[in-house]
């Protein structure tokens, strides 16, 4: 995501997640509602680091420090322009919209960061809805997508992206509105498993605010693990995490590849720090069998 390549929800939100190693910023495809997902190398919101989207590896009271990204719509000079400001809930929709420079132009030459040119997450202001997009870029620098969303109300879209002109990726974010019968929901209580697709996914670890920990996914399938994941985007997981409240956006990628160590499964693990005390959903994107599931998880860092 930045969003494997997780991409990953997402761009930038982080700053705040601190975390370690960096893999695949995996973006999921236009994938479901979020029962689940998650990964791990902490790749933060506004990247600030390396030539893939910026990873930050620092310690985690200082990147907690920064301004998670995700939460602006400007920033250095970059404008996320959503062209579609609103959709219908429950119907197929083309999602337009264009980054501009600071002349007003629309940016038409990218750095590649984990196999796209941008990863486009898109979540529910409830967090109970989750997009991991792939965007095609038009020769005029306009963006689309199809996706469908379930339900009524207010989702946050975020881009993460590197321009080509720039050494540092940033994620920029949105509201987008959709119409129809609203119905106001809350985030799954926390719970240490998700399942999706007759999946089992658990989650160790404690994620702690402004101090870095591990956390380690591991996948079963009807109590036997999993050891046949695939790559997706350039690695076996991918995670995005949204601070429940602000939507503040963070990716982060599994911690294996940067030792050179990843493995097919049935464990994925991640270094992170959240930026702040409170909720958290993770989503996870992983794929087995050709197809790239998503597992949410409701975590509460203190």
């Amino acid at each position: 995501m930045s969003l494997k390549k997780i991409g990953a929800f997402g761009t930038a939100l982080a700053a705040s997640f601190a975390l370690a190693y960096g893999v695949a910023h995996a973006v999921a495809p236009d994938s479901a509602r979020a029962g689940g997902r998650t990964s791990a190398h902490a790749d933060t919101g506004g990247h600030g680091g390396d030539e893939h989207g910026g990873e930050q590896h620092g310690g985690g009271a200082a990147a907690a420090a920064h301004t998670p990204g995700g939460l602006q719509v400007s920033e250095r000079g970059y404008t996320l322009d959503l062209l579609t400001p609103r959709l219908t809930a429950g119907k197929d929709s083309v999602l337009r919209f264009a980054v501009r420079d600071a002349h007003g132009h629309p940016v038409t030459s990218y750095r590649a960061e984990h196999e796209k040119e941008l990863h486009l997450i898109v979540a529910s202001r409830d967090l109970t809805t989750y997009r991991h997009l792939h965007p095609v870029r038009a020769a005029d620098g306009t963006w689309s997508t199809t996706t469908a969303l379930p339900e009524a109300g207010t989702y946050r879209v975020f881009a993460d992206f590197t321009p080509a002109a720039e050494r540092d990726g940033l994620t920029l974010g949105t509201d987008l509105a959709v119409s129809g019968t609203y119905r106001p929901a809350t985030p799954p209580a926390p719970a240490p498993t998700a399942s999706v697709d007759g999946y089992t996914v658990r989650l160790g670890g404690t994620l702690r605010a402004g101090e870095e920990s591990e956390l380690t996914f591991t996948v079963t399938r009807d109590g036997r693990p999993v050891t046949t994941l695939q790559p997706y985007l350039g690695a076996y997981g991918h995670l995005v995490a949204l601070r429940s409240g602000d939507l503040a956006y963070l990716h982060v990628h599994p911690h294996q590849e940067a030792h050179g160590t990843e493995t097919s499964g049935p464990a994925v693990s991640f270094t992170a720090a959240a930026p702040s005390a409170g909720t958290y959903r993770l989503f996870l994107d992983f794929r087995t069998g050709d197809k790239v599931r998503t597992a949410a998880f409701t975590v509460t860092a203190r």
